[in-house]
């Protein structure tokens, strides 16, 4: 069973909502299908019991997860966005500058 969702708001959610969210029996029955749509620049969800478990994505959107995963949580715009020429000592002058506690009562959302 196919299922779009197509309730996405901002382009993260535009992305996966968009996306078709197949069941593993059918990712397996037709998957060279799926690899299309994965070349063509689709992404497909693949479900376990209704549960998001894996993804098919194109390979250039793998080299950007990457860049997510190693910039972590504080790495910063710069590392995220892949930098430029000289932005990682940009990068590692920002990360050793002291920073200033978070302020009570105040959440950006």
């Amino acid at each position: 069973m196919v299922r779009v969702d197509r309730s996405g708001c901002n382009d993260l959610t535009r992305l996966a909502s968009v996306s078709p969210t197949i069941s593993v029996v059918e990712a397996k029955a037709h998957f060279s299908k799926w690899l299309r749509e994965a070349e063509r620049g689709g992404v497909v969800i693949i479900q376990r019991h209704g549960k998001d478990v894996a993804a098919v994505v194109p390979a250039a959107d793998v080299d950007r997860l990457r860049r997510l995963r190693a910039a972590g949580p504080d790495g910063g715009l710069a590392r995220l966005a892949g930098g430029w020429r000289g932005s990682d000592a940009l990068a590692n002058e920002l990360a050793s500058l002291k920073r200033s506690r978070q302020r009570c009562g105040v959440r950006l959302r």
